[in-house]
């Protein structure tokens, strides 16, 4: 059965007063030595006899740990409870040799041929009832029974085996953990005690979904299926079935993941830490929803040759992957660490070109700068055979000449050791920086809504919440992305974007969050559902209309090519893609107003005084961003806060004492450093794919 720990009040109450999962994560990673820089290696793909020689070049190169066994259940275990660890005994042993901590991954997301021949029940079942066959990765229902059962077995064999293992510094849990949808009979069964356990009573159920409409009334939880738009149809679904079937299929994913944790902490040293390696923040998979990862890790491969940033941008790739993952995760435990970023092309874009020379070094950097504790590349050998041969490696082919990202992680590695006898345990973060702190409020619940039931093309909860991120950092804002457990008042500034579903409690927490002194930015769609989905009975998103100053009188969206206008400051700005239409309260400011279609003069954008804190509402969404950075300006100029405005592409931080500046444009910019600095690496004039460290 499901830990279903979210919804138990012990749960929440032990989160507010200790740290996440009670853990210091801190203590794996001592300070002075800034980051700790290693690389994926499989020995079972390469010979034996080839085995000391890449570990030592790996600790020439100057990497500090390697990651090994995420894939090797089919060699721990060849047959049903034969275990076989003496291969990996050796090659955790030659690491060891070489000076070289390990870091091992439970083998969970490939199953052994030998698994799904004899228990078939153990793949997880697609939308159109299709069992997914064995030949991939993660294609195993988390559900099951029987898959849990030989899961926690060879976790524990290695628990016990590795566990004080002094080579072995830490685990990662799983790979890229997701929250797959899955149809199966277990799943339809978990599903099913999910249900019960949230609801309690049918009755309950009933009305948390509103199952008059329709006549899909239910009179008992067994007669409940999950809901599936490829069978019923998009139009036919129950939206509030829908999100409950994200919300259990998150919380199987994180219980899964917890129960491996505490499998392993049975048995393994407590110098030994556990993460995962999430697949970003798009992903489904909600790391808010597990309790015994010391902290969370992720992967990023920003560059899959996609259009960016001028004609040669495609080599550089996406900042915003990167980006965006440290400062979401990072905020979690306060530590976290990129597991899997490419030193080279990888084979899944829409084309993978060949990367700029220096734009691996600059991610480096630019991982460090956003706060990454560790860092390791996927891979350190580029393999021969099988399905990711075009994935690039730090080794080429002959597993001895160094590719480009090789080199580039050689220097990356030079460099960092250098930063850490400079390093100064005093230094405090400036405090210009300190004062424009920044949280972005994030729920995944809130996600899943908007996905439902978007009501436009060209609605993206995804891209409206880029925007405010892409301003922020575009002023030098220290920005993290919190959930509704955080401290707001640890931030000046807060940002609640489209956030859909609240209750009273929320509203609360906000209006208080303003009374104390902090500045609230809320935007549109902001109040206007119940948790469970459902409208307010009473005034357009009622809850919130008292705290931002106004009444929501209706909402427009137009066409993709409609042009929309609302003036501010005598200035006009375009939008098409949503706006609220609002009718101020006596003690609100108008900043905003639509000045074209029939609702001309309406309000678009106010604002009020909370406290002695402030509250802004925007309720329109334009595709530009120009309004909603000026909205933004406006709000730190009055509070006496001085903002950057660095173009888009160039991104500057400040961390341990050391200020970083990398550059993802296609043109140079001179940055503004202080002639009593020192610059440490790079030049002020920074070049496309270039990384300047400076301290002052």
């Amino acid at each position: 059965m499901l830990a279903l720990k979210k919804y138990f009040v012990i749960t929440i109450c032990l989160y507010l007063i200790m740290p996440l999962h009670g853990r210091d994560a801190k203590r794996f990673f001592p300070q002075e030595e800034l980051i700790t820089i290693g690389t994926f290696y499989y020995p079972e793909h390469w010979p034996e006899s080839q085995w000391d020689r890449d570990f030592k070049n790996m600790a020439d190169m100057g990497f500090e740990y390697v990651h090994m066994a995420e894939f090797a259940w089919a060699f721990m275990e060849p047959s049903e409870g034969q275990f076989d660890f003496a291969w990996l005994d050796r090659a955790v042993e030659l690491a060891g040799k070489h000076g070289l901590k390990v870091m091992l991954c439970t083998p969970t997301a490939a199953t052994p041929v030998w698994m799904g021949i004899k228990y078939p029940e153990i793949y997880l079942v697609d939308a159109n009832y299709r069992r997914m066959e064995h030949g991939t990765r993660q294609m195993s229902s988390l559900s099951s029974p029987v898959y849990q059962r030989l899961s926690y077995r060879i976790i524990a064999e290695m628990a016990k085996r590795y566990g004080n293992n002094p080579n072995v510094w830490g685990w990662q849990l799983d790979n890229e953990p997701e929250a797959k949808a899955d149809y199966s009979p277990a799943a339809q069964e978990g599903f099913r005690r999910w249900l019960e356990n949230r609801y309690k009573t049918i009755d309950a159920l009933n009305r948390a979904w509103g199952t008059a409409f329709w006549s899909i009334v239910y009179s008992d939880f067994d007669q409940i299926r999950i809901h599936n738009t490829t069978t019923v149809g998009w139009w036919g679904n129950n939206p509030h079935a829908l999100l409950d079937f994200k919300r259990f299929s998150a919380d199987t994913q994180a219980d899964f993941l917890d129960q491996q944790a505490e499998i392993l902490r049975e048995h393994i040293s407590q110098r030994q830490f556990i993460t995962t390696n999430y697949a970003g923040v798009h992903n489904h998979a909600d790391p808010r929803r597990t309790e015994n990862l010391d902290f969370p890790a992720f992967t990023s491969y920003p560059n899959s040759g996609t259009p960016n940033l001028g004609e040669q941008g495609f080599r550089r790739g996406d900042p915003d992957n990167l980006m965006q993952n440290n400062d979401y995760y990072r905020p979690i435990a306060g530590v976290t660490g990129v597991l899997e970023i490419q030193p080279g092309q990888v084979l899944w874009g829409s084309v993978n070109p060949l990367l700029q020379p220096g734009v691996v070094r600059m991610w480096l950097w630019h991982n460090f700068a956003a706060g990454c504790r560790l860092a390791s590349s996927y891979r350190y050998r580029q393999i021969l055979y099988g399905v990711e041969q075009y994935v690039s490696g730090m080794k080429l082919t002959d597993g001895i000449t160094s590719s480009q990202g090789g080199m580039e992680y050689e220097q990356f590695i030079r460099e960092i050791k250098e930063l850490r006898k400079r390093y100064k345990p005093d230094s405090e973060m400036p405090r210009e920086l300190a004062a424009r702190r920044t949280a972005i409020l994030w729920s995944h619940d809130n996600l899943w809504d908007h996905q439902r039931q978007s009501q436009s093309q060209q609605w993206d909860l995804w891209s409206h919440v880029l925007k405010y991120y892409r301003i922020l950092k575009s002023m030098g804002a220290p920005v993290d992305y919190i959930s509704e457990e955080d401290d707001f008042t640890a931030y000046p500034f807060l940002i609640v974007p489209a956030y859909q579903a609240v209750d009273e409690a929320l509203v609360k927490m906000w209006n208080d969050y303003a009374s104390q002194g902090g500045h609230l930015l809320i935007t549109c769609r902001t109040g206007c559902k119940t948790r469970n989905g459902h409208f307010w009975e009473g005034p357009w998103a009622q809850p919130v209309t008292g705290l931002i100053g106004a009444d929501i009188t209706g909402y427009d969206m137009l066409l993709p090519n409609g042009s929309g206008e609302v003036t501010m400051e005598e200035k006009t700005y375009s939008w098409n893609n949503w706006a609220d239409l609002l009718e101020r309260h006596d003690d609100t400011q108008v900043l905003t107003t639509y000045s074209n279609q029939f609702y001309f003069g309406k309000a678009a954008v106010v604002a009020r005084r909370q406290g002695s804190g402030s509250v802004t509402y925007i309720g329109v969404d334009t595709d530009d961003a120009q309004l909603e950075r000026r909205v933004l300006q406006n709000i730190f100029q009055q509070r006496n806060v001085r903002t950057e405005n660095f173009p888009l592409g160039v991104y500057v931080y400040w961390r341990d004492g050391f200020w970083i500046a990398v550059n993802y444009s296609s043109n140079s910019y001179m940055l503004k450093i202080p002639d009593s600095a020192t610059i440490l690496f790079g030049r002020r004039n920074l070049a496309p794919a270039g990384v300047t460290v400076w301290t002052q």
